[in-house]
């Protein structure tokens, strides 16, 4: 694996070099699933050429083009004077390398059910959400090709990854030796189940938190045959009794929207119970058949004879379970070691700024701070850094329509907010107390109505005002 990484680097086989020898109009053809403009892209005999012929868009290649540690790596076959990947291997983020299963595409043949899905948007996504702040012990839970543990190396003294498909552990284990991470601990089981009465000060897990049909073919990296969205609900009510003392943990999971229920009530009933701070965002839902399209298209289903039969079926199941939508989203948890935690649930659907890691403990410390917070009156608060006072009105009128605060850093929420509110943004700077600013405020502009501290909490705890 050393000699094949070192190959891979010379020949420029990185995610900057591959970006750049295909360009932008074939990388938008490779996400419609067309491979033809990457193959004029890659026509030459060149080794990021053959490289990128062979991993990334895996297609067979002339064997008189392809060197010595790729032939010797053992993740390739010859067929004459042709030689085809076994594997997928495409450069990563980090620096590193993912091996997983070959990407399948229409036409291809069906998925066998231990298939190990490569990195991607979903991989990104979580590696987005997670903390920075350096840890003693990490768990990666269902490592698959082990791509969450790229983005650990270096963060944690020692890391753990689990999964429930042996296949995945053997291919995640190529990806972290192509990779040069060492030391990993990888454990074959399911759910916490490999790691019974251990604690650790950061949970990490894009798990297999596709809704479907009971009794259907299950894929492992997506799938559990669980009722509904239980395995969700299940990995979240087990997460505590695996945290340290101030550990965090990172999800995504899917979530059902339910004729007659507020999703709000149900995510949140999830974490109610389980002791920890918790922060959950909604960033997406689609409709069933928006869902169902999304998944069958994932298993290459498309154009099958099966099709319109699993996707009937799929439905029929959404209609029976009065399921209106599906919820995807980011799951946050702390253990705060309170007797009083918080839950913030919400939805967020517009760009925030990337990566969320880098201020999500902020995020959870603003919830925290507003809710358990006494004697707000008393708190001294400032205007986060980044705020705009969007005002709007008639021409000529001497007061606004309406005055927004909008975030220009972080999650750039933006709040609509009274003249009060509004005055508050522009004169707290740390210096003074809440109360008797609000009172003087109030007086100024003539609303003695809302001269309360606890109106100022929601804006505390979306991180307008900071303590």
């Amino acid at each position: 694996m050393e000699r094949l990484r070192d190959h891979l680097l010379q020949a420029g086989y990185t995610i900057d070099g591959v970006r750049e020898r295909l360009g932008a109009v074939a990388a938008s053809a490779l996400a419609r699933e067309e491979l033809v403009p990457a193959l004029r892209a890659t026509a030459g005999d060149d080794p990021l050429a053959t490289l990128i012929r062979l991993w990334w868009l895996g297609v067979p290649v002339p064997a008189k083009g392809v060197a010595p540690q790729v032939l010797e790596s053992g993740l390739v076959t010859a067929d004459g004077d042709q030689v085809s990947a076994t594997v997928h291997l495409q450069p990563w983020e980090t620096g590193g390398y993912v091996v997983s299963d070959r990407k399948v595409r229409p036409g291809d043949p069906a998925l066998r059910p231990d298939h190990v899905v490569g990195a991607g948007g979903a991989s990104a996504n979580l590696a987005q959400l997670v903390t920075r702040r350096p840890v003693d012990r990490a768990l990666d839970l269902g490592t698959g090709c082990g791509v969450q543990v790229l983005h650990l190396a270096g963060r944690a003294e020692q890391i753990v990854a689990t999964d429930v498909n042996p296949r995945a552990l053997e291919l995640a284990r190529l990806s972290w030796a192509l990779s040069g991470v060492t030391g990993v601990d990888a454990r074959a089981g399911s759910m916490y189940e490999p790691v019974e009465g251990e604690l650790f000060d950061l949970v990490v897990s894009n798990p297999p938190f596709v809704v479907a049909p009971p009794g259907e073919r299950t894929l492992t990296y997506r799938e559990t045959g669980a009722d509904g969205d239980a395995f969700c609900r299940d990995l979240i009510r087990r997460t505590p009794g695996h945290l340290a003392p101030g550990g965090q943990a990172h999800f995504l999971a899917n979530w059902l929207h339910v004729e007659g229920e507020d999703w709000h009530d149900r995510v949140g009933g999830w974490l109610s119970e389980t002791g920890c701070d918790a922060w959950v965002v909604q960033r997406d839902v689609q409709d069933p058949a928006e869902y169902v399209e999304l998944w069958l298209r994932d298993a290459a289903e498309q154009g099958t004879r099966a099709y319109a039969e699993h996707y009937d079926r799929w439905l029929a199941w959404f209609d029976e379970q009065r399921v209106e939508g599906v919820g995807f989203g980011w799951i946050t948890m702390r253990n705060s070691e309170t007797l009083d935690p918080v839950v913030r649930v919400e939805h967020l659907d517009h760009q925030v700024v990337l990566p969320v890691g880098d201020y999500v403990d902020s995020v959870l410390d603003a919830v925290a701070t507003a809710h358990r917070t006494v004697g707000l009156e008393s708190a001294l608060p400032r205007t986060a850094d980044g705020l705009l006072d969007e005002r709007i009105g008639l021409p000529g009128a001497e007061d606004p329509i309406r005055i927004v605060l909008r975030q220009t850093q972080g999650l750039r929420r933006s709040r609509e907010v009274g003249t009060v509110e509004a005055a508050l943004a522009g004169v707290c700077d740390g210096q003074l107390a809440l109360g008797p600013l609000l009172n003087v405020i109030a007086e100024l502009v003539g609303d003695g109505d809302i001269a309360d501290a606890d109106a100022v909490r929601p804006l505390i705890a979306e991180g307008f005002f900071l303590l």
